[in-house]
């Protein structure tokens, strides 16, 4: 006697369709959650008042780029980790070479490069050679003698009378500074690990659905 069995539906191809939706579930998930943390951590960034700028230095790539992966995942990322994670640790700032930190003034004006002038850099764009004077109390002070310009920085006099000339604070020196916590990265990070659970089975059910 010759018996045959036939087993309906084909229960190979269901599992390999349920490889597939999982497949195609992980990836969206992992997708979704690298998306909202990119947007987390840069909404973060604004919202502490650092700038757009700094806020566009948040980067995300998905894995695989392309096809689907029961192994997927996302890697969100900073361009400028120094300072960003400066913000994100509040950490204490020391002089490289153990003496002062130098705070520019709003008489110091602005770096040509961009960002805190140094004062070797204000000494040779001013021509203006800067003093030191010692506090007890307070921070210390690099000044210099010159006048102060309509946006209050201060430059060389060529009044031959001396009219105009004050002595003005340049720079603030300080042993060190502690930069205040101002970001909480780990927060969004963890809150992005615990929805991924969730999002994988709301994509295999949605999959399923559809």
């Amino acid at each position: 006697m010759k018996l045959k069995l036939d087993i309906t539906p084909d229960i190979v191809a269901m599992m390999a369709a349920e490889v597939a939706a999982g497949e195609r579930a992980v990836t969206v998930a992992m997708r979704e959650a690298g998306a909202g943390l990119k947007s987390a951590w840069r909404a973060q960034i604004t919202g502490a008042g650092l700038g757009t700028r700094l806020a566009n230095s948040i980067r995300l790539a998905s894995f695989p780029k392309s096809g689907e992966s029961l192994n997927a995942a996302a890697l969100v990322w900073s361009n400028a980790p120094v300072i960003v994670g400066a913000h994100d640790t509040g950490p204490l700032i020391r002089s490289k070479s153990g003496f002062w930190l130098a705070i520019p003034t709003p008489a110091a004006g602005k770096s040509t490069r961009g960002g805190r002038i140094s004062p070797g850099e204000w000494e040779r764009r001013t021509g203006l050679r800067l003093r030191f004077i010692y506090r007890r109390r307070g921070p210390s002070l690099l000044v210099a003698e010159g006048r102060l310009n309509s946006k209050g920085r201060a430059v060389a006099s060529r009044s031959k009378t001396g009219r105009g000339v004050v002595t003005a604070p340049i720079f603030l020196l300080v042993p060190q500074v502690k930069l205040p916590k101002r970001l909480d990265l780990a927060r969004d990070a963890e809150r992005a690990h615990t929805k991924v659970p969730g999002l994988i089975v709301a994509n295999w059910v949605d999959d399923r659905i559809g």
